[in-house]
């Protein structure tokens, strides 16, 4: 293992000695385990409203995040000033908060095997600003040229590039090189003093520039989200009442990442507040039902090659054929269950303590075809699209906005609906699922995650799916 290699090496001058003598002082007060999580990041974005660049920023933050666990006890502090003695002391205050009579000697250091999920060779922060602020100007331009009915634009970019090193007391050393990239763009449409209708679309993930110039071209978002809102003109309210529901492919996988994915997150489990606590092994959802959460997808925008405890990702398979087959674990949780890691510990920067979060979530494909799906439903609804819910993770239930949806008449698609909500409950509705798409779809990667005040980026997707049962609010 080559240390003098590493960035923070090069940059900060920190040595392998440096880092055993760092996590001693956070064992010195006793402890079970302790962590360095050094972060080095670099961000730029862009905004476009109304064909003009209104905002560019650019800009770089950096740390390192210091935790002790003794027992169920977490101890934690940071720095973002990576001097010797700034870092001593972030880890003498997570010493005596996690003060206690267990003293574990730390492990020499060395680093585990490699692997490239995202082999950006030049990152995003690292090219030119002007090619950047022309995808959105492309964006935008595309948008407006798509209907006259089309009356405001706005996209916008962000990139960033993470540098991250964690050392263990374990003995665990990892570096990791991360960049993310996200395009967004939202379009309003209008016929004459009606009220404006909204589109959206974006894409991106673990990828440069190049992403943007082939099928992920900003033009294509921006036709999408034009498409959506222009669609919206002639919808039709939604109907109300309890109804069969099918899911399209992709984006409302959003909906699997809330009202189950969350509830399958270890800490929620273990504290018996989660609607899954206790049921691992029983029958959750229907046989036709498989769900994975998988870091390890090359490109991703949800993937990591080691999570941010330094524990390399890995596919888990949560729920196999309705059955429950096991949670999303952190370090925390699995020291405390005895059950194993699986590469899920994760964290919003160095300020953050980690917590058992989702990856790259999703639904395997079925054997049905789509188009069967829909002709099998006399009158329901099709949601291709969605915006914000909220779940309660004790009980399941969930509260979701269709942004895109159409209603199902005699087995076709017909008109759009507008204002349609999915009233329902997590477990309840997965046992509910009678077909499952062989047409699984992955999300264009623009999902971010929100828990106890933290984000990060995920991924989401699912094929398209028949719900027999669920409640739709409305006004018709």
């Amino acid at each position: 293992m080559e240390l003098s290699a590493s960035f923070f090496a090069a940059r900060f001058g920190i040595t392998e000695r440096d880092l055993e003598a760092y996590l001693g002082e956070a064992l010195s007060r006793g402890g079970d385990y302790a962590d360095l999580y050094f972060e080095y990041l670099s961000t730029s974005s862009i905004g476009l409203d109304e064909s003009i660049v209104k905002s560019a920023t650019r800009g770089v933050s950096l740390g390192v995040g210091v935790r002790v666990l003794s027992g169920e006890r977490t101890g934690y502090a940071y720095s973002d000033d990576l001097t010797p003695e700034k870092i001593r002391k972030a880890a003498r205050v997570a010493a005596h908060i996690a003060a206690g009579p267990a003293k574990t000697a730390k492990m020499p250091l060395h680093e585990g095997p490699k692997r490239n999920l995202y082999p950006v060779l030049t990152a995003p922060t690292e090219t030119g600003f002007a090619e950047r602020v022309e995808l959105v100007k492309r964006a935008d331009r595309a948008a407006r040229a798509y209907d006259p009915r089309v009356f405001q634009v706005s996209s916008s970019y962000a990139d960033n590039l993470r540098q991250v090193m964690v050392a263990t007391s374990d003995g665990a050393l990892s570096f990791d090189r991360q960049p993310l990239t996200r395009l967004n763009i939202s379009v309003l449409a209008r016929v004459g003093d009606g009220l404006p209708q909204r589109g959206h679309s974006g894409g991106g993930g673990r990828v440069g520039l190049e992403f943007f110039r082939g099928e992920q071209a900003p033009e294509q978002y921006a036709i999408n989200a034009a498409r959506q809102a222009v669609a919206q003109l002639d919808a039709v309210e939604a109907p109300a009442g309890e109804m069969t529901v099918v899911l399209g492919p992709g984006w409302p996988g959003i909906l699997l990442h809330e009202a189950v994915g969350h509830g399958l997150e270890a800490d929620f489990n273990r504290k018996g507040t989660s609607a899954f606590a206790g049921r691992v092994g029983q029958q959750v959802a229907s046989p036709l039902c498989t769900v994975v959460d998988d870091g390890t997808m090359r490109d991703r925008r949800g993937s990591l090659n080691v999570d941010d405890e330094g524990s390399p990702t890995q596919c888990n398979v949560l729920i196999e054929r309705g059955i429950l087959r096991g949670y999303l674990q952190d370090k925390l949780s699995s020291r405390i269950t005895g059950l194993p890691e699986t590469g899920n510990g994760r964290r919003e920067s160095y300020e953050h303590i980690p917590m058992p979060r989702m990856t790259n979530t999703f639904m395997l494909a079925g054997e049905s075809d789509p188009e069967d799906i829909i002709r099998s439903v006399t009158r329901g609804l099709y949601c291709s699209n969605f915006g914000g819910g909220q779940v309660d993770i004790t009980n399941g239930n969930f509260v979701f906005s269709a942004s895109e949806s159409y209603l199902i008449e005699d087995g076709h698609l017909t008109r759009p609906v507008r204002n349609a909500t999915l009233i329902g409950n997590g477990p309840e509705s997965m046992k509910n699922i009678s077909m499952v798409g062989n047409d699984l779809k992955l999300d264009e990667g623009i999902g971010v995650c929100g828990k106890e005040g933290q984000s990060v980026p995920v991924g989401v997707g699912i094929p398209t799916v028949r719900i027999d049962r669920m409640t739709v609010g409305g006004t018709a």
